[in-house]
């Protein structure tokens, strides 16, 4: 059957842009403000990686509009993620007819999470010391290394060291540093950092580097097991990470907005 003249080309981006914060937080980026579209999306998230979204905490912002919605709109939102499986908790930071909303909706106001976008948008991470990987058999074709004066965000010092291995419901967050552990990290473990993180032995958890939005941060790990990775916000679940990978060593870098995953033996 021939198109119809006139049709409208098919859309393709999402309607919100979900980032992975520091303590699991995501935060919803709204781009499109349709209320089905988004509380597809956010189903299809739930769907695919169910332990770690569902009734997972949200943060949305509205940033992303030419213009905020009104306060039904904005409930209605709301009310259709929590019905995907998610559970909004506050809005990002915005201007005082973004707090008035926030104040209409019974939520409170999040900063932290819009600083991260404009540092991804615009301005350049500080540099670091490039990483150094785990010690592992060189690679055929390694991917690119990042460059000298990548990796270090703030002036923290030197890197945090986990010595002891990290079990299901803890949390180890190396605050304007690296972050190295020198045992597993078992699953609905979570290991965070401002800057890269070394994983000595198994991820089996989350781990998310740069987490105050250095887009030059890195994964390392020698057994690769993740049920999320994320480097400033971009991540990626178990469930879209290639089988040949799993159980390698590998690490995990950032370019533009495409999150990399590569074996390094």
């Amino acid at each position: 059957m021939a198109k119809a003249q006139g049709a409208p080309a098919p859309d393709f981006e999402p309607a919100g842009e979900l980032k992975i914060g520091q303590v699991g937080i995501a935060n919803l980026r709204i781009r499109t403000l349709d209320v089905g579209r988004l509380a597809a999306e956010m189903r299809d998230r739930v769907q695919r990686a169910p332990k770690l979204f569902a009734r997972g905490a949200v943060i949305i912002d509205f940033g992303g509009l030419p213009a905020l919605p009104d306060a039904a709109t904005a409930r209605a939102l709301l009310e259709a993620l929590r019905e995907a499986g998610a559970l909004p908790v506050a809005l990002a930071w915005g201007n005082s007819e973004n707090e008035q909303l926030a104040v209409e909706l019974g939520l409170p106001l999040l900063a932290r999470f819009r600083a991260q976008y404009e540092s991804s948008a615009g301005a350049t991470a500080p540099a670091m010391p490039d990483p150094a990987p785990p010690p592992a058999a060189p690679a055929a074709t390694e991917p690119p290394r990042a460059a000298a004066g990548a990796s270090r965000q703030g002036s923290g010092g030197p890197g945090l060291i986990q010595a002891s291995a990290v079990r299901s419901g803890q949390q180890v967050y190396a605050e304007n540093r690296d972050l190295t552990v020198l045992a597993a990290v078992g699953a609905g473990a979570e290991v965070i950092a401002d800057g890269s993180i070394h994983i000595y032995g198994a991820l089996r958890g989350r781990a998310l580097a740069g987490a105050q939005g250095n887009a030059r941060a890195r994964i390392f790990c020698r057994e690769f097991h993740a049920e999320l990775v994320a480097v400033a916000g971009h991540y990626k679940v178990l469930e879209e990470i290639p089988a040949e990978l799993r159980g390698k060593a590998v690490q995990v870098w950032l370019e533009g907005d495409q999150l990399n995953i590569a074996t390094l033996d």
